[in-house]
């Protein structure tokens, strides 16, 4: 009897590039290139290896120098001969269709940047035909621009009657060049097509949302793997989707949330990140409609995670850019099981740190500033959960009273 053998698909291995520049530290760059690597993982790569450079700023026509694109190959090469190839190359940046066709000529492997790999996630995590369209349309987007790429192999096929053959030539068109306008018309069609789509999409959402009553409306916004879909689970009692891992939500769920008499609706949205691609932003404004529409926003920040305030400043940003910043909002600051610090010798006069700060003493920094606008819990070990409810409650008390001061039915009489 023959036996079979179930070999283990093995994932694809990545090396991860990145610049060190006058605008941005050596630090820095290593925070974004973690965050790179676990967009990576999400994808489902694993990271190998990383390379950065120190220069004033990406090359036009490698990303990276000469020499340093020489390393990467050199690296790929001994990887390959090792029978352990690598699979891609993702750079920390977007790049432009001529630096890709550069590197790629280089290099001989996959190459990726930010953009397309977060591309890459949404794509994977698209369950909805809303989040499905949105993401192709985004991915059109993207592509439209970088056609060119895809048809250099046709580059010296250029024909047509005359001598020479220059770009200057009347009536010289090669198949390259008639095959690229024909992508091209093909994919603004398909962009035109999607954006009908999408703005039936919204016209019924925007039905669905007349049909909600007079209820006040929360949306939970904050920068990726936060934690809002827990804290959602947590005070809707529902099961939306959540795992540690980048973009697990794409679709913006709305549950109806009572807390004591108050009913309100509650939406978790589709996490923030540095460098967020414009077409994405652009292509998921339906989704963040949800945002622009909200009546109070919980900015919901990961206190654990060492660049945190990075983050905020991220979140802010994309909330300005929606138009959305005069909103009324309070940051709930999630996670504070997993905040770690080293605490300091007597004689350790070296400034303090987010590493060397206890959490009683960084409360007592800014944040405190902010008095009732912010919270410190952990949805998962459900700590501070009741001071959340009463909290969220008198907000959305007060703005419900506001909006509706003629609909006191829903509070029982004050004696």
């Amino acid at each position: 009897m023959k036996e079979f053998v179930i070999s283990e698909v093995k994932a694809e291995t990545a090396i991860l590039v990145g610049l060190i520049t006058n605008t941005q530290s050596e630090a820095k760059t290593k925070e974004y290139l973690d965050e790179l690597e676990f967009l990576a993982d999400t994808a489902g790569a694993v990271t190998v290896k990383r390379f950065t450079q120190k220069a004033n700023g990406p090359s036009s026509v490698t990303y990276v120098g000469k020499g340093k694109l020489e390393e990467i190959r050199e690296y790929i090469e001994m990887c390959a001969e090792n029978e352990d190839p690598i699979g891609m190359v993702i750079f920390d940046d977007e790049l432009s269709a001529k630096q890709i066709r550069n590197i790629e000529n280089e290099l001989k492997v996959k190459i990726l940047d930010r953009t397309s790999l977060i591309l890459d996630i949404f794509a994977m995590r698209a369950q909805t035909a809303n989040a499905k369209t949105q993401v192709e349309l985004a991915q059109h987007r993207y592509m439209l621009p970088r056609l060119q790429r895809l048809w250099t192999h046709l580059e010296r096929q250029g024909g047509g009657s005359g001598s020479g053959g220059g770009k200057g030539s009347v009536g010289l068109r090669g198949p390259g060049e008639t095959q690229l306008e024909m992508d091209r018309r093909i994919i603004l069609q398909r962009i035109t097509l999607l954006k009908q789509r999408l703005e039936e999409i919204d016209k019924q959402k925007n039905t669905q949302r007349k049909n909600r009553g007079r209820m006040i409306r929360v949306a939970l916004v904050g920068y990726t793997n936060v934690g809002k879909s827990t804290i959602m689970n947590l005070l809707s009692k529902s099961e939306v989707f959540a795992e540690n891992k980048l973009f697990a939500t794409l679709d913006t769920t709305v549950r109806k949330v009572v807390i004591d008499n108050l009913p309100f609706l509650l939406a978790d949205t589709v996490g923030f990140i540095r460098k967020l691609p414009t077409d994405l932003v652009d292509s998921f404004k339906s989704t963040l409609d949800e945002v622009r529409e909200a009546d109070l926003l919980l900015h919901v920040v990961d206190i654990s995670h060492p660049d945190f305030e990075e983050q905020i400043q991220v979140v802010e940003k994309t909330l300005s850019d929606l138009g959305c910043s005069e909103k009324p909002s309070m940051i709930i600051f999630n996670k504070i099981d997993n905040y770690h610090w080293i605490e300091k010798d007597e004689d350790d006069l070296t400034p303090e740190t987010r590493e060397n700060i206890a959490l009683e003493d960084l409360e007592k920094t800014w944040m405190a500033r902010l008095n009732d606008n912010c919270l410190f819990i952990s949805a998962k070990a459900k700590i501070n959960i009741d001071e959340f409810r009463r909290t969220l409650y008198t907000k959305v008390r007060e703005l419900h009273v506001q909006k509706y001061p003629y609909n006191d039915f829903l509070y029982p009489e004050v004696e």
